[in-house]
């Protein structure tokens, strides 16, 4: 789905990437990231929040929470991030970066409160008066108080499956009450997921009825004499969609896939971000005429219908960006250890040669590396590490 912008946009990322691994310098089964690329989009979305009164805080899990993504995000003014759950926010920590917002999606285990209380992180949210006493009780251990986010909830509001969580957005003044009854916590603001979402048949984005509730909780919360709330609004975040938060409260948002330029909206338009991000595998066998890649990073992101996914093959990076081919990728029920080129593929390829994907991408739920590469831009480019997904750098090829 993003290939065809990743070969407009990003060209030389692609020819690099295809000589990097020709020569043994990065693996297949490889998220790459452009790290001049990621600089610039953070540089777009930092202005743009600036403009807006907007503070942003980065989703680090799409990048496999990778040190080095980081650091240039940090470069731009960037250096506060999204710890979706505990697995993020450890990477974050150890990179010695602050966390602007943890909790959401994924609440807090008991046993890991004191941990994350250590963390110091800037907004915690809780889904109930459990969490809260827990998050509480914690931060009363280091002697400070915690700001918390209440994750918001009514009837007609839209949640992935498994997402579903939070208190009654009617309960909003009881709950803000009951919050700043704790010893170590208080009540800054709430939340809730998605508040934009694409819409595949219009192309383009929309506010979701679960941004209409925070509006709603917000104005009843000021109503009641409550200021300076916090509104913290993500999904689906870009530059181009910024001013439509802010315009409906927002006060937070977290690019992830913004970063990359691999939301749904740059998939159908020229926004300003560029692709930052590819797939790279490599053929492996060919069986009754069909080549077969590596996988173990073959995630199809469900946002999008059903589509024909294209790869590029080869091993020439001045003839690579020629003739993607169809791939068939295993399905949810399968292991992708390999995805399975159009069998027209197998007169023109060979076992070893480079195979390039455009995915919208969740390195964390993958087996794939992260291999962050700087200095494409200027044609000097260097390879800064081949990581896992969750943070670790590896010594690759051995371990």
């Amino acid at each position: 789905m993003f290939l065809k912008n990743l070969i407009k946009r990003n060209p030389q990322f692609i020819k690099t990437v295809v000589h990097l691994h020709q020569t043994w310098k990065i693996p297949a089964n490889s998220y790459v990231l452009d790290l001049d690329t990621i600089e610039k989009n953070a540089s777009l979305m930092a202005t743009e929040g600036q403009k807006l009164g907007l503070k942003v805080y980065p989703m680090t899990k799409q990048l496999g929470r990778n040190v080095k993504a980081m650091q240039v995000l940090a470069r731009q003014g960037l250096d506060a991030y999204v710890a979706v759950d505990m697995a993020c926010a450890r990477p974050i920590n150890a990179a010695g970066y602050k966390i602007g917002h943890l909790g959401h999606l994924v609440q807090i285990p008991m046993a890991e409160t004191d941990v994350a209380a250590s963390f110091e992180p800037f907004y915690w949210t809780v889904f109930n008066f459990e969490k809260a006493r827990a998050a509480s009780g914690s931060s009363k251990k280091l002697n400070r108080r915690q700001a918390l986010m209440a994750r918001l909830f009514a009837t007609g509001d839209t949640f992935y499956m498994g997402h579903e969580g939070g208190f009654l957005a009617d309960d909003i003044l009881h709950v803000a009450d009951e919050f700043d009854k704790l010893s170590n916590a208080y009540f800054a603001g709430i939340t809730s997921f998605p508040t934009l979402l694409f819409d595949v048949k219009k192309s383009d984005v929309y506010l979701t009825p679960n941004m209409t509730t925070l509006e709603k909780a917000a104005n009843a919360l000021r109503a009641a004499g409550r200021k300076d709330i916090e509104i913290n609004a993500p999904g689906t975040t870009s530059t181009s969609v910024m001013k439509m938060l802010a315009d409906a409260g927002a006060t937070q948002v977290e690019p992830g896939h913004g970063l990359t330029g691999t939301t749904p909206l740059h998939a159908v338009r020229d926004l300003p971000e560029s692709p930052a991000i590819l797939y790279l595998s490599e053929i492996s066998h060919i069986y009754n005429g069909e080549p077969f890649c590596f996988g173990g990073g073959l995630y199809i992101d469900p946002v999008f219908p059903d589509y024909d996914v294209k790869a590029l093959v080869g091993s020439d990076a001045n003839t690579f960006l020629n003739h993607p081919i169809s791939v068939k990728i295993p399905p949810p029920n399968a292991i992708d250890y390999y995805g399975i080129l159009s069998p027209e593929a197998s007169r023109n390829v060979r076992v070893g040669d480079s195979v390039v994907f455009g995915f919208r991408v969740q390195a964390f739920v993958t087996r794939a590396f992260i291999v962050p590469i700087s200095g494409i831009s200027s044609g000097k480019p260097i390879v800064e590490g081949v990581y896992t997904s969750d943070g670790r750098k590896t010594n690759w090829p051995e371990w």
